[in-house]
């Protein structure tokens, strides 16, 4: 029950739940079918809240893994009216909180994202990550290649505004702005969403390609830019960023971790790199919590 908690309040990666409850289970396949089974029921199942310590209750894996937070799939209008999804985590409680948008990578709307979205709500967020693959997700590079290829970046920003929009109007979101971070190509559409939408309260880019320097004195909000030495971004491009928004008085902070390559804060990859994913975690939630109201 612990494990099952820490892990869905963002306390233990996937890695860190599934080895822990391997060691408490004494089976390894019964830990992946806890990881699968808390995974099912946040994405489907209606919200059990657990009782109040001391009462009767009998233990499953559905109660254990939505006690703490709301998860489901939450549709909203884009600017032209047409229904957009997204994946929507809140907590159980009452009362209003600030809002952050998660921005896939590559792969599409998958359990890593969905994952990031619920360590928000273990935070104090309400998280939503809009599936701008409209329901495709790729497990291998030449598919995720083929999907980033067909999807309109400009048409993907402005789904991004919708989602800022939807959350912004809900009644449990602190406004009147919003956080927004990415990673890969979220990270990429972070810094284009910045450019335009005037209700971001911060930004957080997850190794996203850096704008050219003349598009970085366009960045309408505080923005954290966090990146690995050993990515195939070039640090250079990096730093020219930066240098653009220094030199145009746009709030900014840099972190490049030595040894680290591109998505390194993906625990369910080879690039995962534990100390820089710390390190960026935890500056990604001092970055928001000092800019966004509530």
């Amino acid at each position: 029950m612990e494990l099952v908690r820490s892990f869905q309040v963002g306390q233990l990666t996937r890695r860190d739940f599934e080895e822990q409850a391997a060691a408490a289970l004494g089976s390894l396949s019964a830990a992946h079918m806890l990881l699968t089974a808390c995974d099912a029921t946040s994405r489907e199942a209606p919200p059990v809240i657990l009782k109040e310590p001391g009462a009767s209750l009998t233990w499953s894996f559905e109660s254990a893994a939505r006690s703490l937070l709301l998860a489901e799939t939450a549709e909203y209008p884009d600017l032209d009216g047409e229904t957009l999804t997204g994946y929507l985590a809140r907590p159980v409680e009452s009362g209003r909180r600030p809002a952050v948008v998660v921005i896939q990578e590559w792969w599409g709307l998958d359990e890593h994202i969905k994952d990031v979205a619920r360590r928000f709500v273990g935070e104090g967020f309400v998280a939503l990550a809009p599936d701008l693959y409209h329901g495709a997700v790729a497990s291998e590079p030449d598919e995720a290649r083929k999907l980033v290829m067909e999807l309109d970046m400009g048409a993907a920003v402005r789904e991004i505004q919708a989602a800022v929009a939807f959350l912004l109007a809900q009644d449990y979101v602190v406004g009147p702005q919003v956080g927004i971070v990415g990673f890969c190509m979220g990270g990429r559409l972070v810094l284009a969403t910045t450019r335009v939408e005037e209700n971001l309260g911060a930004a957080v880019a997850f190794y996203g390609s850096p704008l050219t320097p003349q598009e970085a004195t366009e960045v309408k909000a505080p923005l954290l830019g966090l990146y690995g030495d050993r990515d195939h971004i070039p640090v250079p491009d990096v730093r020219a960023m930066q240098a653009a928004l220094d030199q145009a008085g746009i709030e900014n902070e840099f972190h490049i971790y030595a040894g680290a390559e591109h998505a390194f804060f993906n625990d369910t990859r080879a690039s995962y790199h534990p100390e820089a994913a710390a390190d960026a975690w935890s500056h990604t939630l001092a970055w928001f919590h000092a800019h966004l109201p509530g």
